[in-house]
């Protein structure tokens, strides 16, 4: 995490672990797009990454955890807020 911050790059993972380190640390960078996922062959995934990618590059880079779904895509901005319950 801390080598993608320091050169501005989004996390790109198939791991959920991610966004648990986002949430306890009160991070504001770097942005990760996490998918949810079954097939991550890229032959499979392209088109669904692509698109996602084309509609939320500006939160991208101001800092946001997405996750790609089959059957929706979630964005969440930085800091991530925790829930009250």
């Amino acid at each position: 995490m801390e080598w993608a911050r320091k050169r501005a790059f989004v996390v790109f993972t198939h791991d959920l672990d991610f966004s648990r380190l986002l949430w306890l640390t009160n991070a504001t960078s770097p942005s990760v797009i996490q998918l949810r996922i079954e097939d991550v062959r890229p032959i499979s995934i392209g088109k669904i990454v692509l698109a996602a990618l084309n509609e939320i590059e500006d939160e991208l880079k101001t800092g946001a955890l997405v996750t790609i779904d089959p059957r929706h895509n979630r964005l969440r901005l930085f800091p991530l807020k925790r829930k009250i319950t």
